[in-house]
């Protein structure tokens, strides 16, 4: 079983950064993608970013572009998402995803860390 811990949540005023980190932890696994998801209150989950390990190819959602980086750790099994120039709507609980052999695959989930950006 693998096990997916997220960190980095909080409460920052509009304009501020945050840095949302991912570590995958478990038995030996082929870590093919990792993706960052958000979900607000009353509304649907909205894809964030996605990083392929391979070829280190990383995808935005339209609402985040030029402002959000993710990036990998040293060690496969860590990624990171800096967030800046927060706005309250990114305000929600992200989710940090491992794909095992395909980019859309997110066999498993983290438990969620909450982000809070207050005007």
């Amino acid at each position: 079983q693998v096990q997916l811990v997220e960190s980095g949540g909080g409460v920052v005023q509009a304009g501020g950064s945050l840095r949302l980190s991912c570590a995958a932890f478990g038995r030996a696994f082929n870590n093919y993608a990792m993706t960052w998801f958000r979900q607000a209150p009353g509304k649907e989950r909205e894809f964030v970013s996605a990083l392929k390990w391979e070829d280190g190819n990383t995808y935005y959602g339209d609402s985040v572009k030029g402002r959000f980086t993710i990036s990998r750790g040293n060690a496969k099994n860590t990624v990171y998402l800096q967030m800046n120039s927060l706005k309250p709507e990114d305000t929600a609980v992200y989710y940090c995803t491992l794909s095992l052999d395909t980019i859309d695959g997110y066999e498993y989930w983290g438990q969620g860390t909450q982000v809070t950006v207050s005007s």
